[in-house]
């Protein structure tokens, strides 16, 4: 019985290996072709390709827009960072509801925004996704018109408008005391 070098087996695996992927992205490329909501091939790092809805549109509201909101009471604003951070400042009009326990605080939403409401979320930094998580899980509870502030907190303080400290800070004791 003759047997194959052991070099002609592994470039027989190595090769198999490789069809093997090269079917499987072949086959997840058509599937993404084929879906309505295609996700994109290069995802973006920027905010501007972060924040899109299903739709394509996007979920950022400017600094002078937000603005204009809170001062015209247009819209409700979240602030989805933790307790602490919004006791140490937030925007004026805006309530705390931190993302990281929204189910605890799923009752100040729930019920008491309507849906057809205009809802801002913000949290702090460039890179922070407090506010667009918050804002998407609030799409998929039904409310239509939910915008994101990026970099929210720090931006509109140093526009140097109008903040507040420790009007409507509850802690997570607090509250369910």
């Amino acid at each position: 019985m003759k047997t194959k070098p052991i070099s002609k087996k592994i470039w027989k695996t190595v090769r198999q290996s490789l069809i093997i992927i090269f079917l499987a992205a072949a086959v997840g490329l058509l599937t993404n072709q084929g879906r309505s909501d295609r996700l994109p091939l290069v995802a973006g790092g920027s905010p501007e390709a972060r924040l899109t809805t299903d739709t394509g549109d996007s979920m950022i509201v400017s600094l002078d827009e937000a603005r204009r909101l809170c001062l015209d009471d247009e819209a409700v604003f979240l602030d989805a960072r933790s307790p602490e951070a919004y006791a140490r400042g937030h925007i004026r009009c805006a309530q705390n509801i931190p993302w990281q326990s929204f189910d605890a605080w799923l009752d100040r939403v729930w019920g008491v925004i309507p849906e057809d409401a205009r809802i801002v979320t913000y949290c702090d930094g460039e890179e922070c996704s407090l506010s667009a998580d918050l804002a998407r899980e609030l799409i998929s509870l039904g409310y239509q018109d939910v915008r994101v502030l990026v970099n929210g907190w720090t931006r509109w303080k140093e526009a140097g408008f109008p903040t507040d400290g420790v009007r409507h800070a509850l802690s997570d004791k607090e509250r369910t005391s």
